[in-house]
């Protein structure tokens, strides 16, 4: 793998095959986030659907959006979750079988195969990112949706998590060009990604930060994604190094987050 293909194919299907790499990200967020208001209930507040609608959400993963607002679904929605991971599906069919109205399917955000106009609204819920043809993949959505029918893309911003990669790169600073997507979708440039398909765009920032007291929680996180692959056989070493990292700074690591949510509306009639 090079520096600039965490877009890639093969990339994302060694690292979505199941939620185990998702999960430890979330671990983290959810044991050291300074805001104990969580960030899928705060992403739900900002739908604005009818009672009865069609929604669909890519790159749903374990289905953490639907999990954590299981109490606020309407029974008049109709939800498609869908991811190009079927292990992960799979995970998230078994979890939310039975518990509203949902069904699963492995999609392709570059070609989803629904009619025009079908969606009320449609989620990417930090996954933009990693689609290699977004300009397709926007068109798609845009196709799929009514028209005034709504999409809502998170992303996070370029300072987020800022504190870890520096944090790699002392620990080696050859692997300061590893991790970086070329082509992002950040809070940054998202809009002027979106506005060829969608108007009415608004941005809603989520204020959080990390205050991280542990050091194998941090280290199960980096390690869950690409930095495992190449740091390879000095795992032990990189952990002994995070630990002592954490001791320096008297045990309390203070981590930037930067995220927050797009919320449009289907350009055109």
């Amino acid at each position: 793998m090079t520096p600039h293909s965490l877009n890639s194919r093969r990339y994302l299907e060694k690292q979505y095959r199941d939620a185990s790499n998702l999960d430890a990200r979330v671990d983290l967020h959810a044991r050291f986030s300074v805001n104990k208001y969580g960030w899928h209930r705060w992403v739900f507040d900002h739908f604005d659907l009818p009672r009865r609608c069609r929604i669909l959400e890519l790159g749903c993963g374990p289905g953490y959006l639907w999990r954590q607002n299981l109490d606020r679904l309407s029974s008049g929605w109709e939800i498609s979750l869908s991811d190009l991971s079927a292990g992960m599906l799979e995970t998230t069919r078994r979890i939310l079988a039975g518990r509203g109205r949902f069904r699963f399917g492995v999609i392709d955000a570059q070609s989803i195969p629904c009619e025009d106009g079908y969606f009320e609204a449609v989620i990417a819920n930090h996954m933009l990112y990693h689609v290699p043809d977004r300009p397709a993949a926007l068109q798609e959505i845009r196709r799929v949706l009514k028209p005034g029918g709504r999409f809502y893309a998170s992303s996070a911003g370029e300072q987020n998590l800022a504190e870890i990669k520096e944090l790699i790169e002392k620990f080696d600073p050859a692997l300061a060009s590893w991790g970086r997507v070329t082509d992002p979708f950040s809070l940054e440039n998202g809009a002027a990604q979106l506005s060829p398909w969608f108007e009415q765009i608004e941005l809603y920032r989520y204020e959080d930060a990390l205050a991280v007291t542990e050091a194998a929680p941090l280290a199960d996180y980096i390690l869950s994604g690409w930095a495992r692959q190449v740091i390879g056989d000095r795992e032990a070493a990189f952990r002994e190094f995070i630990a002592s990292q954490l001791a320096a700074l008297g045990g309390v690591m203070h981590i930037t987050k930067a995220g927050g949510l797009f919320q449009t509306i289907r350009k055109g009639a």
